[in-house]
């Protein structure tokens, strides 16, 4: 299904070019390739983003990433006397990013006052009127306050674990900031359900379809899963289901990705036998998946949620998959639901060992024909909903129609 969040009433705002500063956590990360595609695709549209960072990442980055290091605005390269003076030069504005920062409970007050009152400076330094961040913790408790500070409008996006595995303040920055951005209809809900009175809109995550296409050639035989090798990822379901199935009906899978769970699933891999079976690729880059991924026959996300209600939203590697022409295999949790919708594969419950089971045997039994027509299906849908260039416009849309209401 098409998303649509915006409102036709701010529909015709999307082409006047904004200046915004993203207040990210860390910047640029292997993992997070949504954040450098969603500002590479605001860029394209003539909006001037402006990325800002708590902390420096000093891991690895996709190699297109590298392009936008010398771009980054760090928080600490900000001056702190100037940034204090110019917090403490407006007193309203002092008096309403203090109403968030004294009732907030996640960050040290005067620590998040001197990082907001940095964000202000940089907001003006960059002429930037509105202000965004991803990830609800401490990068969304800067945002508010600094743009309050600066007088700038102000949003986040919710993507996962800071939702539902680890949440902070999350009412209050649901019921503090202009707009609340969620990647699917559940996290939309569950959202309005902490704060009922919050703006709350669904603008999924996108990925560029021209980049991920399918690809004439023989197939390699073999499924493709990725994510980074976390409890979330389903990786351990996985390993008991594809046990389950008889040797000669085993699929041969492939995992990339990287994490500390690791040395479990090898010892588990071992213990059941399944090296023939399954292999641990390790990261790779998204260049990789784009030339590797048509190769595999199918695709496998069997996502579950955590103890602590960790979960995937909205993952951009399904929809990856799904734009290669691969039929996919996915646990029917959050915005993989709408994602799949019954045309890219098949859905089955989170954690339904059993269900898993059967689904390798589905999807390793397709015909070439069948692989193909569900392939197709599925890169219609995300052309039609889960394009970048459909999620930048509806974000500019939505980011202009807040300067109609500045907060002061």
């Amino acid at each position: 299904m098409p998303f649509d969040s915006v409102p036709a009433a701010t529909a015709s705002a999307e082409t006047r070019p904004l200046s915004v500063l993203y207040v990210l956590s860390s910047f640029p990360v292997l993992s997070e390739t949504f954040v450098s595609n969603e500002i590479r695709a605001m860029r394209a549209l003539g909006h001037k983003i402006v990325p800002l960072t708590i902390r420096d990442h000093h891991g690895p980055c996709q190699p297109e990433d590298e392009a936008l290091k010398p771009g980054i605005q760090r928080l600490e390269e900000l001056p702190r006397v100037t940034a204090m003076l110019r917090a403490v030069m407006g007193p309203a504005r002092l008096r309403a990013a203090m109403r968030f920062i004294r009732t907030q409970q996640g960050l040290p007050r005067r620590s998040l006052l001197l990082a907001a009152a940095r964000v202000a400076l940089a907001a003006r330094r960059h002429g930037c009127t509105h202000v965004h961040a991803h990830f609800a913790h401490a990068a969304t408790a800067t945002a508010i306050a600094g743009a309050r500070l600066a007088g700038c409008t102000v949003s986040f996006i919710g993507h996962g674990f800071e939702v539902y595995g680890t949440p902070a303040d999350l009412p209050l920055k649901l019921a503090s900031a202009d707009l609340a951005v969620a990647t699917c209809f559940d996290m939309r809900d569950d959202m309005l359900a902490m704060a009922p009175g919050a703006r709350v809109v669904v603008v999924p995550c996108g990925i560029d379809p021209a980049r991920f296409r399918p690809r004439s050639g023989a197939s390699n035989g073999r499924l493709l899963a990725i994510g980074r090798l976390a409890p979330q990822k389903g990786y351990e379901l996985l390993l008991d289901a594809l046990a389950a199935l008889p040797p000669m009906a085993r699929p041969c899978i492939d995992a990339v990705g990287e994490g500390a769970l690791r040395p479990v699933l090898e010892a588990k891999i071992e213990a059941l036998g399944l090296w023939p079976w399954m292999r641990l690729l390790g990261a790779r880059p998204s260049g990789w998946i784009a030339e590797e991924g048509p190769r595999y026959q199918g695709f496998v996300a069997p996502y579950v949620i955590c103890a602590d209600g960790d979960r995937d939203t909205g993952p951009i590697v399904l929809k990856e998959a799904m734009a290669m022409g691969l039929p996919v295999l996915a646990s029917a949790l959050m915005g993989m639901k709408e994602t799949v919708a019954d045309v890219g594969g098949r859905l089955i419950l989170p954690g339904d060992r059993r269900a898993l089971t059967d689904g390798l045997g589905w999807i390793a039994g397709l015909s070439a024909a069948e692989r193909a027509a569900i392939g197709r299906a599925g890169r219609a849908h995300i052309e039609a909903g889960f394009s970048l260039a459909s999620q930048a416009r509806q974000l500019g849309a939505l980011f202009a129609g807040l300067q109609a209401r500045p907060h002061a």
